[in-house]
């Protein structure tokens, strides 16, 4: 389980990813061992609004009622993930698409019930990403967890979980090389907007604290913070800039990059 790269592809970027498919390709075609992991709250929102379901988001993440979680795993777990599991096997590379429930492969626990449907991750069951990526497969993970722990007998058996969590989750279990999240901002900003290039863990937690950083930043930032002890490096680039991925990975410095001191 050497020389894993866990990608996170936010929302905001699935509809411009054409660049973000062909680098992964690339890195595949060289040896990479990737793991993707893929978000879609946008498409679940625009979804919901079609069945005229109000969506409600707090610090970044949805709160998931018995609705909500129904939509996510359709459209996440179906949807999103096959049209991103496509795109890669159309371009030449090698993937299959899964959720986090395969293979139990993210088991987790009501995080908080004002919340709703959404995990706190309790354990990470790595054996079919390893059985995929020695197979020369990329793993495509949709965000969904089995709710495995302290579950109440009219809970449903699987929970909605927040993608950047889930990325950051993946490679402190799988002791990746590298954690990159592709986003639509260029990275993370100081007080005064200017990006910052580099950050130790202490600099990103006083980030939050400060509240310079909010929103759906936090989540990132939490699960760099996650992988760091595992992960030697966790970025957050502009996954719309054209073959970022393919740049951060053979240059650096493309956006925010998180590191030990």
């Amino acid at each position: 389980m050497n020389r894993i790269i866990v990608i996170k592809l936010g929302g905001a970027t699935l509809g411009s990813h054409d660049t973000t498919i062909e680098d992964a390709v690339r890195l595949q075609e060289q040896g990479r061992q990737l793991i993707i992991v893929h978000g879609g709250a946008k498409v679940v929102t625009e979804w919901l609004s079609r069945q005229g379901t109000a969506t409600r988001f707090v610090h970044g993440e949805r709160v998931t009622d018995q609705a909500a979680l129904e939509m996510v795993t359709a459209v996440l777990g179906g949807l999103v993930n096959k049209q991103l599991t496509a795109e890669i096997n159309h371009r030449g590379g090698r993937a299959v698409g899964i959720t986090g429930i395969d293979g139990a492969l993210l088991q987790g626990k009501i995080r908080d019930k004002e919340m709703g449907y959404v995990a706190r991750i309790v354990r990470v069951e790595t054996a079919l990403l390893e059985a995929l990526l020695e197979a020369g497969f990329i793993p495509v993970v949709a965000p969904l967890g089995m709710h495995s722990f302290d579950r109440e007998d009219d809970a449903p058996p699987i929970l909605n979980v927040n993608g950047d969590t889930v990325a950051g989750e993946i490679a402190a279990a799988t002791g990746a090389e590298r954690l990159i999240f592709l986003t639509d901002v260029a990275g993370i900003r100081d007080q005064s907007g200017r990006l910052i290039a580099e950050l130790s863990p202490d600099e990103a937690e006083a980030l939050i604290a400060s509240g310079t950083v909010s929103g759906g930043m936090i989540p990132k930032i939490r699960a760099c913070l996650r992988a760091l002890p595992h992960t030697p490096l966790a970025s957050i680039i502009d996954g719309r800039e054209p073959h970022a991925l393919l740049r951060e990975m053979e240059q650096g410095n493309v956006g925010t990059t998180i590191k030990e001191g």
